[in-house]
């Protein structure tokens, strides 16, 4: 049997040729090995979280739970008896690290903190039983979920999206993430924050609604979860507004700390 060979492609035709399929088999991902020429603009720089003990964590999606626990739920009036699990997101260049000051965002007059446990993925996975859930953990960081709430309160009035109410620059200052092999999984403990020095909230991880597994498996069964996601798990009472020159600190026992000032 002879075999035809085929002719080399012109230059000129070369670029009207199918790319190879990339092994991720799903559109927007380029095969491994891609040249940096491929990009057409500047590939955007990965945000990062500082680990204890040295290294980054590279941030993929940040996904933030609504309403976790019971007073703050009643506080904004909502029942915490009656709700199942809700999520909002952020986009990942809204981490803020290093203790650095957080401008004062535009288009508010109503800037509030939410000291929030964050928990971070180091194995993905979908539909995740909890039992399991906690072996998809790489560890934990005290953060806040600081929220235009001018904006927010107007979208739900309205039935709209709370994006620009949420997911705004520098909107998620985060501390130091600490990997769960040096602080296991906290499920109870000291979650506080302080303005200048004065208690704003106070709490315990126990009192959330859903917890840390119960969170990622409710997650899981509509995203499927990857390594570099994480996941703000709610905020106790005691929201407020802050302005610029306030101070926060928070806390989470064995967990660590979180530091901004509004500038």
């Amino acid at each position: 049997m002879t075999l035809e060979r085929r002719a080399a492609p012109s230059s000129d035709a070369r670029h009207l040729l199918p790319r190879p399929r990339s092994r991720m088999n799903a559109p927007g991902f380029l095969e491994r090995g891609a040249r940096m020429s491929s990009y057409v603009i500047d590939q955007p720089k990965v945000a990062a979280i500082p680990v204890a003990g040295g290294g980054l964590f590279p941030v993929r999606r940040i996904f933030c739970v609504g309403r976790n626990y019971a007073e703050h739920t009643r506080e904004m009036g909502g029942d915490p008896d009656r709700e199942e699990p809700f999520f909002f997101t952020k986009p990942s260049d809204a981490v803020l690290t290093g203790g650095a000051d957080m401008p004062y965002p535009p288009k508010t007059a109503d800037l509030h903190h939410e000291m929030e446990l964050v928990v971070a993925i180091g194995k993905g996975g979908k539909d995740i039983a909890e039992a399991d859930a906690l072996s998809h953990v790489f560890g934990y960081a005290a953060g806040f979920d600081m929220t235009r709430r001018d904006l927010q309160g107007a979208a739900k009035k309205a039935g709209k999206p709370w994006d620009m109410g949420k997911g705004f620059d520098s909107s998620a200052p985060i501390g130091e993430l600490v990997p769960a092999a040096k602080a296991g999984h906290p499920d109870k403990g000291l979650i506080e924050l302080k303005v200048n020095g004065a208690v704003r909230q106070s709490s315990d991880l126990a009192k959330m609604i859903w917890n840390v597994p119960e969170t990622i498996s409710y997650l899981s069964g509509f995203v499927t979860l990857a390594p570099g996601d994480l996941i703000m798990t709610g905020t106790p009472e005691g929201v407020a507004a802050v302005v610029k020159g306030d101070l926060l600190e928070g806390v989470i026992a064995g967990v660590g700390s979180v530091r901004a000032k509004i500038v």
